[in-house]
């Protein structure tokens, strides 16, 4: 899925995924300071809009510059603010140390590429900073009701252990749950849950 994809799929009207925040991110969050928070593979903006309401200081990334216009459009229409990034993740490298969140939802990537993200997204966070993780796992196949078709793109419980390395897991689970996010994730799903912290030096 290239940026002529996602460009695609943000120029229909209205929000792919909706204005919502995702339900484990809005839980979770609640149990955080406000802080600096990156958010990668943000698409329209709503997990960053709602981090930015709680008081976060928000950089939004994503490949699509589409995806990324309907984001400023709706922290303008909620009376907030961010900084968006547009670019590919090969290439992004957020600076070391440098935020207290790292939020990862629905970022579904090859493997290779997918490690090397987690990686530096590890590197990112101060010590004791957070990561809050929500992906749909092999087991979504069967339900059909959001994320890729190619099992590759899905990610186990272990492969995140093993991706984000220096992490203590708060929590981390591969369970169902109803979704409703705009028209294209609806129904029972298969996910991966992560929180996690870094390790203090």
């Amino acid at each position: 899925m290239n940026q002529e994809f996602w460009d695609q799929r943000f120029r229909e009207s209205g929000h792919a995924y909706g204005t919502e925040p995702n339900d484990f991110l809005r839980a979770t969050v609640a149990k955080l300071p406000p802080g600096d928070a990156l958010c990668l593979a943000e698409g329209g903006g709503r997990n960053a809009v709602y981090l930015a309401q709680k008081g976060h200081r928000v950089t939004a990334q994503d490949l699509s510059p589409v995806g990324l216009e309907k984001a400023q459009q709706l922290a303008q229409d909620q009376g907030v603010s961010l900084t968006c990034v547009c670019g590919d993740l090969r290439e992004f490298k957020p600076e070391p140390e440098s935020v207290d969140l790292v939020v990862a939802i629905w970022m579904h990537l090859e493997p290779a590429l997918r490690a090397l993200v987690h990686g530096r997204a590890v590197a990112a966070l101060k010590p004791g900073g957070h990561l809050i993780l929500e992906a749909y796992n092999p087991e979504q196949l069967r339900h059909g009701t959001g994320g890729p078709p190619n099992p590759e793109l899905l990610i186990t419980a272990k492969q995140l252990q093993d991706e984000l390395q220096g992490l203590t897991w708060l929590e981390l689970q591969e369970t169902e749950r109803w979704i409703e996010e705009g028209p294209f994730h609806q129904g029972q799903s298969a996910v991966v849950q992560a929180f996690g912290q870094k390790k203090a030096m």
